[in-house]
């Protein structure tokens, strides 16, 4: 495997199209669900009121599905990029990269001396993906920050499902060190220094309450995932998490169309 594998050239814009079309088809069916519970939820509402609460309820959960999908790809950036770096760096180490450049040649021995300062980086900087990400491109208004902050602890744990998976199915070496740093963010998010019981609790209980979103995310991934590596649009000799990401990148293009479609042609007028 070359760095050049990381990039499937019989990938071409007639399959790109037709993945894109499967991730809408798919993300579509996901919005039907969650409107189709909002409004059998609605059903206890007087009847009078219930268009008003239902659209307020379905416009909630969805945008939590959204925050989902969000941190989903965010966390998963950092994770793709930890695997490529590391790759790419072994390829180095082993004598199979040569003719590198002079930037290269620094950039490979910064990771060898630098590597937990880099991860960090890496970490922050996926934050801020982030928050760009839901604070301005696909602006998700309605949510608190505690109801974001849940959707983000459940996008980590999601990744972390996946990595656990990836181990038994490729290389654990270059998955174990990615989980070991979330595992340590998941920890200090449900138990950090001045936390209570009642907030260990609540933190617990608000994870519990939203992990319908986190189940149908990976639903979403694992079938549009199986299709893309069954239909040769990922390369199977590459590591699966690559084409995880491209999955995710996918259905975060197919979230910024809904998002703004649905609040230009649902919510504004139910507003």
């Amino acid at each position: 495997m070359t760095v050049d594998a990381y990039l499937n050239p019989d990938f071409t814009i007639t399959k790109k199209l037709i993945f894109s079309l499967l991730s809408f088809a798919g993300m579509l069916l996901c919005v039907l669900g969650i409107f189709i519970y909002s409004k059998v939820y609605a059903q206890k509402y007087p009847s009078d009121r219930r268009e008003e609460y239902l659209s307020i309820d379905f416009e909630i959960r969805l945008q939590k599905f959204f925050e989902m999908l969000i941190a989903g790809t965010a966390v998963m950036s950092f994770s793709c990029a930890y695997v490529i770096i590391n790759h790419v760096y072994s390829l180095v180490a082993s004598g199979k990269a040569t003719n590198l450049t002079r930037i290269e040649r620094y950039l490979t021995s910064t990771w060898a001396d630098g590597k937990d300062f880099i991860l960090l980086f890496l970490i922050l900087f996926s934050c801020v993906i982030n928050t760009v990400l839901d604070g301005f491109i696909i602006r998700l208004k309605i949510l608190t920050n505690e109801e974001k902050a849940t959707m983000r602890m459940l996008a980590m744990f999601y990744v972390i499902l996946i990595l656990m998976y990836l181990n038994n199915i490729g290389d654990e070496s270059e998955y174990g060190p990615v989980m070991m740093y979330y595992f340590g963010l998941m920890i200090g998010r449900f138990v950090y220094f001045d936390a209570s019981f009642k907030d260990f609790v609540t933190n617990i209980k608000n994870v519990i309450i939203n992990l319908p979103y986190m189940l149908i995310d990976i639903a979403l991934t694992g079938l549009l995932c199986y299709i893309g590596f069954v239909s040769g649009y990922f390369l199977e000799r590459n590591y699966y998490i690559v084409g995880l990401f491209h999955t995710q990148i996918f259905i975060l293009a197919c979230t910024f169309i809904i998002h703004h479609a649905m609040r230009l042609l649902y919510f504004n007028k139910k507003h």
